[in-house]
């Protein structure tokens, strides 16, 4: 480093360079780019030493003294109302933009800047749900990481037994959907029959942003345990006739809400598609993974209320008060699911039920409050199959009392799927569950049998 901006750097590490606002300033006032690069380093390192609190009063800084000024961007509208020029509109753009994220921008270009403000949004989303005010600096973290985590920045590669172990390392800390239990476990994951792929970020280097298993089958997998056991057989590629997204992990928790996971199963199709011809199914074998919690919740009321689901378990109840030796079918229900396992018959179609019901019912406005669902449903995917005891590993147990889903993607119904979810919150559903769901519909606004025979026969 040249001598001068060695002597800068020591000299902000002195008693004014603890100050986070005035070496903001700084930064922001700065020319030369040498010298915003040795202010940015600085920012960052100083940042690694705060607390939670001192992090806390820095995020607040930036909210409240790197807005944008009130009395700038009303000057702008003015002049804009009163000759809306182009050169009108982009004073009022330049404006409106808070100087915190030029400020983010030239922190950027500090060494692992990128890699330094990933972690740093982390830090804000642990703390901004209390902290409403901090919403506008998450806002401009995630404005600008769209730009820089764009599909034209991201880099598909193909993750094997010979990718480097720091990269391997990676997918074992990062997969949070079915843990990897070790190296053996990795390597049956990175078989003949499975594929893993992955996109990077240039700036991050070895680091994933955001990866997805495969499985080829023969057929569509309803079961997780044959997709995870490192003793089952390897299928040879070319006689498998499906694929099977087991996995998707977005690693970085500081990327969470940025839009790049529908990008993935797009080119991975494309690519599975282009080295193996024969493949003509593209599906998921998904959680469920709060299905559990949206069952026992029945005090809230928006959801598995008792009398919902008295409606909903009317068909199957005497199965239920037979194995249970409750009084009714709703008691019944929550004494068998204790042990699952031990009540796998007679559980299967009510849980299968209930699933549809979770997944096409409870909504966050028009969409659908599970967050997998939602991310295959705006993807074009429909829901293909619910699979009861698909997963009978403790976690599964726990989570959906076993229960996975089958999304398929069926390439000429993506478009017209994505649209329709997109515009109306329209979730689109296989042959095989359609009546299933209009019955459940009905049962679940508390329609009689009569009305709910006329709404199945206007569907």
């Amino acid at each position: 480093m040249p001598q001068f901006f060695s002597a800068l750097l020591r000299s902000l590490r002195g008693a004014r360079g603890t100050d986070m606002r005035l070496l903001c300033t700084q930064l922001l006032s700065q020319r030369g780019e040498a010298s915003q690069t040795v202010l940015a380093q600085h920012i960052l390192e100083r940042y690694k030493q705060l607390d939670s609190a001192q992090q806390l009063a820095f995020f607040q800084m930036l909210a409240f003294d790197f807005a944008a000024s009130r009395d700038a961007v009303q000057r702008a509208l003015e002049e804009y109302r009163r000759a809306p020029t182009p050169a009108s509109v982009a004073a009022l753009a330049q404006a409106a933009e808070p100087p915190r994220q030029e400020l983010f921008r030239r922190i950027n270009t500090a060494p692992a800047g990128t890699d330094s403000l990933v972690a740093m949004r982390a830090d804000l989303m642990r703390v901004s749900h209390a902290h409403p005010d901090l919403a506008v600096v998450d806002a401009d973290l995630k404005h600008l990481f769209r730009s820089w985590f764009n599909r034209g920045f991201l880099r598909l590669e193909r993750i094997g037994w010979h990718t480097s172990a720091l990269t391997l390392e990676k997918l074992i800390e990062y997969e949070s959907v079915h843990e990897i239990n070790g190296w053996p476990d990795l390597r049956r994951r990175l078989e003949a029959d499975r594929r893993c792929f992955a996109f990077f970020q240039p700036a991050l280097a070895s680091e994933p942003v955001i990866f997805v298993e495969v499985a080829l089958t023969k057929g569509l997998a309803r079961h997780l345990e044959p997709l995870l056991d490192i003793t089952a057989p390897v299928l040879p590629p070319e006689q498998a006739d499906t694929a099977i997204f087991y996995s998707i992990n977005n690693c970085l928790e500081g990327l969470r809400g940025i839009p790049f996971g529908n990008f993935l199963v797009k080119q991975v199709v494309d690519e599975l598609g282009a080295e193996l011809p024969k493949i003509d199914n593209y599906s998921t074998l998904s959680p469920v993974a709060h299905l559990a919690r949206a069952v026992h919740a029945h005090h809230l009321p928006h959801g598995f209320t008792r009398d919902r689901l008295a409606r909903l378990l009317e068909g199957f109840a005497s199965e239920l008060i037979h194995a249970s030796g409750q009084s009714n079918a709703v008691d019944a229900l929550f004494h068998l699911l204790k042990d699952p396992i031990a009540h796998q018959q007679v559980l299967t179609v009510p849980l299968r039920r209930l699933t549809l019901v979770y997944l096409t019912q409870f909504r966050n406005g028009d969409k659908p409050c599970d967050l997998v669902a939602q991310f295959h449903f705006s993807n074009g995917a429909r829901l293909e199959s619910i699979n009861p005891f698909a997963n009978l590993r403790p976690y599964g147990l726990r989570d959906s009392f076993g229960v996975m889903v089958n999304y398929r993607y069926v390439p000429n119904e993506l478009e017209e799927n994505h649209e329709r979810f997109v515009v109306s919150g329209e979730m689109r559903v296989s042959p095989s569950l359609s009546h299933e769901q209009k019955v459940t519909a009905a049962l679940w606004r508390g329609e009689s049998k009569k009305q709910s025979k006329h709404t199945q026969a206007a569907g």
